[in-house]
């Protein structure tokens, strides 16, 4: 069997808990690692979602993480589209129960941030958190025994 566990890493994009309000985003770093996938995972919504009062998940990318730029379709796999501004994905309507959504990450950048965009009123929070799971990592072989 291949071994998948020691060429990745997975690394904490936004912390579980219930927001009401935007995360702040952390930078990851991707360098050493030749592919990348972003798994959400969003509880029931606390509010009833609507066009006005919603959750868009915006996925930026850099170079340098000092310039990121919106991520586009051709940035992602697993997607029928990316909205304005790299929304990956949105919540305007009722999410009434826990679901799991992910999507790969083949930009080619060095950097990526994800943002929880808050827009309305969220009286009530919303559970959520995503990770970014690195993987095919340059693992150094073992030196030969002699």
């Amino acid at each position: 069997m291949r071994d998948m566990h020691s060429g990745m890493s997975v690394v904490e994009a936004i912390a579980v808990a219930a927001y009401d309000d935007d995360n702040t985003p952390a930078a990851i770093d991707l360098q050493g690692y030749d592919a990348a996938e972003i798994v959400l995972a969003i509880g029931a919504g606390g509010i009833t979602f609507t066009s006005t009062n919603k959750i868009e998940f915006k996925l930026t990318h850099s170079d340098d993480d000092t310039s990121y730029e919106a991520v586009s379709e051709k940035d992602v796999l697993g997607l029928s589209s990316v909205g304005e501004g790299g929304i990956i994905k949105a919540l305007t309507a009722a999410h009434a129960a826990a679901a799991v959504y992910r999507c790969g990450y083949v930009g080619g950048k060095r950097y990526l941030k994800l943002l929880a965009d808050f827009s309305g009123t969220h009286g009530t929070g919303t559970p959520l958190a995503a990770i970014v799971v690195k993987s095919h990592g340059m693992v150094q072989p073992e030196a030969d025994q002699a």
